[in-house]
């Protein structure tokens, strides 16, 4: 590479001093990477800690609640009958909490909210150690479902903050989804070790701190919060144009993701190292990620619809990596290196999903939209966790990789009429 021409000479000599005017291109300071510039947005790095907070316990409370009942109950079937029915509940309520807070405002409903969360989850704990009959366990669980969506407020807080520039967004959404996996990657390891190292309500106890904690902190930044909307549109966001093919995408997404936890677990008990599925499934979050940080440090590249079509087809092909592992080589440290390469295409896909959410939700109601996605992904995972069992049970651990493959298939059909030019021409919000 040719040397650079100088304009100036390196030092300028008078009498008295001696002045540096010119150190040349090897020191001259960088421009500042996208993540740095995204994080000196005045106030998003305290929304930004409150929100990581309240979100670590989303990756703690199921596993705690299966220790724990489990422990105290001896009966596994009691544990995920009741954590099913708090999934089942978080559909139906957490789609109105939503509508509340894009209505009256994130600190005015995310805070009550939560505070009826804590308490569901602490009457569980209560109920649990003092052996109170099991139908308690089902109704405090379930009180669990108004815990507000944490991961979309800060969303719309990014959405709000950074207007129409879509660089920038696109950065503040695939550093969003990198938290959702180090969170559900760190948060049941947590939780395992406090269940095991303290007492069986640990777990629960710690991720009710953590949960009120961070949404306290987070609310109390109300210059970044965005502006309620009481007069909010007519319409819902499902009838909107081009979503319910979008949350039907999320659904297939949320099969994968159930099915793919349920399976591993079931080929590493076959292999005679249960334990060592967790750190299969950490690794395919390690991967999800490593890859969502580096999707948000390039720059989107063609129409959203188009990618998010690629990315499906990328997710689609790299999941028949673990079915041809378990299949061929029956290896379960191979295994683990395919689900880190098949992790990379989740954070991505992830990503432009919600990048469509926000642009084809009708304004005023972003929080209701992008909670909606995450109903349809917690659909989808207990659809496909309870495929993923069917499947082991009746055919075999390494025939279920299947589930995953077929599901992103299909998840990979719809998203072909998801994305439709006039959608991907709307500004983001």
């Amino acid at each position: 590479m040719p040397e650079p021409t100088r304009t100036a000479p390196l030092f300028t000599v008078t009498a008295d001093t001696l002045v540096a005017v010119d150190f040349g291109p090897r020191w001259r300071k960088r421009p500042p990477g996208p993540y740095r510039r995204l994080f000196a947005v005045p106030g998003a790095r305290a929304f930004t800690l409150g929100n990581l907070l309240a979100r670590l316990p989303m990756g703690m409370f199921s596993l705690s609640a299966v220790m724990m009942i489990a422990g105290a109950r001896g009966s596994y079937a009691l544990a995920g009958a009741v954590t099913a029915t708090g999934l089942a509940a978080t559909g139906l309520v957490a789609p109105w909490t939503a509508r509340l807070v894009d209505r009256h405002g994130q600190a005015r409903i995310a805070v009550p909210a939560t505070a009826v969360a804590v308490l569901g989850s602490l009457a569980l704990l209560l109920c649990v150690h003092y052996d109170a009959p099991a139908w308690t366990l089902f109704a405090s669980y379930a009180a669990t479902a108004t815990t507000p969506n944490t991961g979309g407020m800060s969303r719309a807080r990014w959405a709000h903050l950074l207007g129409d520039d879509e660089r920038a967004l696109h950065t503040a959404n695939s550093f969003e989804q990198a938290a959702d996996e180090l969170c559900f990657m760190l948060g049941p390891v947590l939780a395992a070790f406090l269940c095991g190292t303290f007492f069986p309500e640990a777990g629960t106890l710690v991720g009710a701190v953590l949960l009120l904690t961070g949404v306290l902190l987070f609310a109390a930044q109300r210059s970044t919060e965005p502006p309620s909307c009481r007069r909010t549109p007519a319409g819902s966001p499902l009838r909107a144009p081009g979503m319910p093919p979008l949350l039907a995408v999320c659904l297939g997404t949320g099969t994968v993701f159930g099915s793919t936890e349920v399976v591993t677990i079931a080929f590493a008990d076959a292999q005679g190292h249960r334990s060592a599925a967790g750190v299969a499934l950490g690794l395919q979050a390690a991967g999800s990620c490593a890859a969502g940080l580096l999707f948000g440090a390039l720059g989107p590249a063609g129409p959203v619809g188009r990618r998010l079509t690629w990315c499906v087809a990328a997710m689609t092909a790299l999941l028949t990596l673990p079915l041809l592992a378990a299949s061929l080589a029956g290896s379960l440290p191979l295994l683990a290196l395919a689900l880190l390469i098949a992790g990379m295409a989740t954070a991505p896909t992830m990503v432009t999903t919600m990048t469509l959410v926000q642009r084809r939700t009708p304004q005023g109601r972003l929080n209701e939209g992008m909670t909606l996605a995450v109903t349809g992904l917690l659909g989808g995972i207990a659809c496909g966790s309870a495929t993923g069992g069917w499947l082991v049970d009746h055919l075999s651990a390494t025939a279920a990789y299947g589930a995953p493959v077929t599901a992103a298939a299909l998840a990979l059909v719809i998203s072909l009429g998801a994305g439709t030019p006039n959608s991907d021409s709307r500004q983001m919000r």
